[in-house]
């Protein structure tokens, strides 16, 4: 028997997806198929920490399940060790820009830095502190120095070690430089020294000047740099104890909407950077997971096609369809969820509806099969109805039901005046899947 939610996370998880978006906990009490694509995400998680890296693209219409997916895998990776970034691009976040847009996604990057003990972001500084204690113990262990000018050589050294793998990357000796500024500040008690370092590994700093004057460095973050120094913070993380580092960006289709041709192709043109960068072996430990409509995708005008040298690499395969897909591929697309499948989404999202307000389920799995139905039968429904449209319909009638002493959804079905319109010819084959599938 399934244990049941917390009534905290029960109403998070009802909330966020009746108000259509998805929720940062309990997707384990909601989880319903998609088990090929998470298998095979999760096999890039291996590559991973393996010191390898991996670029997938997540394509799905709205609705589709595409963020779902995406959070559903930061949560578990983030219990098997791994260190995540995520963010949505916006008009303001983008790959490049001529605004700092690409810096701006860089930050938005950072301050979205989880991991298994800092789960909602912010992990940075926590990353530092736990990574400098254990070095402090491993020096104290190995040397038995007591704490002093020795002890802090000793200290000082075993950074430069175990920094030596990131210095001889692209800008990587400034950056352990910066590493090294946070363990002086640290050992000090400077707050303000520690915090400048913050910054600059945050992308704070506007100029290599102020740069200069904080830290000794005459280096900075920038629109045409951001990536590299992802990487270096990808086998950074790994030296700290963590699995590997896994990038989420999700909203893809806003750089579709770029209205300037130009614009939109650099951005592209970054996006190819990476994926070449991440195919040719020259990252490591450093996983980039992208989604995206479609339409995004494929436009000839201004999707991703549009960029020939992207269209060449991620077009598919003629032997690829729905149901027999590719999962090695560089795209992964989301198939709908079977019937079978939101059959068991309404059953757990029940369940999780009377544990939360403490009653007695309000439908039977008879009802949920009518009310599937009835979404389905619905003209066009085919082609245009997403998971997210059943998922907040049904929830719907979960809160009207519970609002009315001794109904149940069934009595809603029935009672309310919902009607399913005769199915269109096209849907022909769909109603009599279902008619099939009735219990």
């Amino acid at each position: 028997m399934e244990k049941a939610a917390p009534k905290r996370i029960a109403a998070a998880v009802l909330n966020s997806l009746k108000g259509g978006v998805v929720p940062r906990v309990g997707l384990e009490y909601i989880a319903v198929g998609r088990g090929r694509e998470i298998g095979a995400l999760l096999r890039d998680m291996e590559i991973i920490a393996d010191g390898g890296a991996t670029f997938r693209f997540l394509v799905g219409r709205y609705g589709a399940g595409k963020s779902f997916l995406l959070q559903t895998l930061r949560n578990y990776v983030m219990e098997k060790g791994f260190a995540v970034m995520d963010c949505d691009l916006s008009p303001e976040r983008r790959f490049s820009g001529t605004k700092g847009q690409g810096l701006a996604t860089y930050r938005e990057l950072l301050r979205n830095l989880s991991t298994r003990a800092k789960p909602d972001g912010g992990a940075l500084p926590l990353i530092l502190e736990r990574w400098l204690s254990r070095l402090q113990s491993e020096v104290a262990a190995e040397t038995g120095l007591p704490e002093g000018p020795v002890f802090d050589d000793a200290v000082r050294r075993k950074i430069f070690l175990v920094m030596e793998e990131v210095e001889g990357m692209v800008n990587g000796f400034d950056f352990a430089r910066a590493i090294v500024r946070y363990w002086e500040a640290h050992r000090t008690g400077d707050d303000g020294g520690k915090s400048d370092v913050l910054r600059w590994l945050r992308g704070e700093y506007q100029t290599r000047t102020e740069a200069k004057q904080a830290l000794g460095i005459n280096f900075i973050v920038t629109d045409e740099n951001w990536y590299d120094v992802l990487k270096l913070f990808a086998v950074f993380l790994v030296r700290s104890g963590y699995s590997g580092l896994l990038l989420l960006v999700d909203e893809l289709v806003n750089l579709f909407r770029i209205p300037h041709r130009v614009t939109r192709q650099y951005n592209y043109e970054k996006i190819l950077t990476i994926y070449n960068d991440v195919l040719q072996g020259k990252a490591g430990y450093l996983g980039v997971l992208m989604s995206a409509t479609p339409q995004c995708m494929e436009d000839s005008d201004k999707g991703i096609f549009s960029y020939d040298a992207l269209r060449s690499r991620l077009t598919e395969g003629r032997f690829s369809a729905p149901g027999a897909r590719d999962m090695l591929a560089p795209i992964i697309r989301l198939d709908p969820l079977s019937y079978e499948e939101m059959l068991v989404l309404t059953e757990k999202l029940a369940a999780l509806h009377a544990g939360l307000y403490g009653t007695e389920q309000l439908v039977s799995q008879e009802e949920a099969v009518a009310f599937l139905k009835l979404e389905y039968e619905r003209v066009g429904a085919e082609s245009h109805i997403t998971p997210r449209e059943v998922i907040r319909d049904f929830i719907e009638l979960l809160d009207i039901a519970s609002q009315r002493p001794g109904c149940r959804v069934g009595d809603i079905l029935r009672d309310g005046g919902f009607t399913a319109s005769a199915p269109a010819p096209e849907d022909a084959a769909l109603h009599q899947e279902f008619a099939e599938f009735e219990l």
